[in-house]
């Protein structure tokens, strides 16, 4: 397929998917209230300033005249993506598919199958950790204070976690892919489980816009687990890789074992006699050459 028509062919892929995620954006705005009110959950409701004192709850409100569209249109955008994802991720691999090899796309269908619960897992955490964490942060609210806040900020606060931990159980998926490739061995990635253990609870603290310990370690231990289950996945792999093929492991400037086994001269002369380049019909010579040139 020449250039032209790869990018008529993307066009027309990025089209269905837009109209797909539009139609599901528009029938989502119907259901938009409740949508908030499901996302806003996590964070314990006051009824007047007088209850808010010292961070046992919050008041939920719209700071400016623009908030309740602006809200509206965003929350109705994430369930338009999220829901309409099917189709979309379809329309991407329909692009793509044409170029992959056949053990290619059965790799694909295995790491896709595996990514959508584990993000599914990730975000189902977050979600069930969001009001632990919140009544962490309110907790340090100081007496004779009170919490109002944006509803803006609220589903922003509840996105950002729920994205941060879909994405982050990801990472093991991403080893074991890397694996595949022959990029790293699971030997290897043994030797890097100290650094990776100090660099997940770093990210944990870093990448949770909640900065609590509740937090860290609700998203560190579990990406600590898939990351062991990852390296025992790989070497699994790498043991299957070897009995297949003893060479594949093997650095670039390393040699393979050579087989030094003696043959017979009769055996090697018959061999060689029968033969032939791809370029020969027989072995008989031309003008005293094995072949026309």
């Amino acid at each position: 397929m020449p250039l032209v028509e790869h990018l008529r062919e993307l066009r027309n892929r990025l089209t269905k998917a837009v109209i797909a995620i539009i139609i599901v954006m528009i029938v989502a705005a119907f259901y938009s209230e409740q949508l908030m009110q499901f996302l806003a959950d996590p964070v314990p409701k006051c009824e007047n300033l007088a209850n808010s004192d010292g961070g046992n709850c919050a008041i939920v409100s719209f700071n400016t005249l623009t908030s309740p569209f602006t809200t509206t249109i965003k929350v109705s955008l994430m369930a338009g993506l999220v829901v309409s994802s099917p189709m979309w991720l379809y329309q991407l691999w329909a692009f793509i598919a044409p170029g992959l090899h056949k053990n290619e796309k059965k790799y694909t269908y295995i790491f896709v199958s595996a990514a959508v619960p584990l993000f599914a897992g990730g975000a189902y955490l977050a979600y069930v950790i969001l009001p632990v964490s919140v009544k962490v942060l309110l907790s340090l609210t100081p007496g004779g204070s009170a919490n109002i806040l944006s509803l803006d900020e609220v589903l922003d606060f509840t996105i950002r976690m729920v994205l941060i931990f879909g994405l982050a159980f990801e990472l093991p998926l991403l080893l074991i892919m890397l694996n595949m490739v022959g990029i790293v061995s699971g030997r290897r990635m043994i030797g890097w489980w100290r650094g990776v253990v100090m660099g997940v609870f770093i990210f944990g603290a870093v990448a949770t816009p909640t900065t609590d310990p509740v937090g860290m370690m609700a998203l560190a231990g579990p990406i600590i687990v898939l990351y062991f289950i990852a390296v025992a996945i790989s070497l699994l792999n790498d043991r299957r890789r070897r009995h297949n093929n003893p060479d594949a492991e093997l650095d670039d400037d390393e040699a393979s074992d050579l087989d030094l086994t003696p043959e017979s001269i009769d055996e090697v002369e018959t061999v060689s006699a029968s033969r032939a380049l791809p370029e020969q019909a027989s072995t008989e010579r031309v003008n005293g050459y094995d072949d026309v040139t």
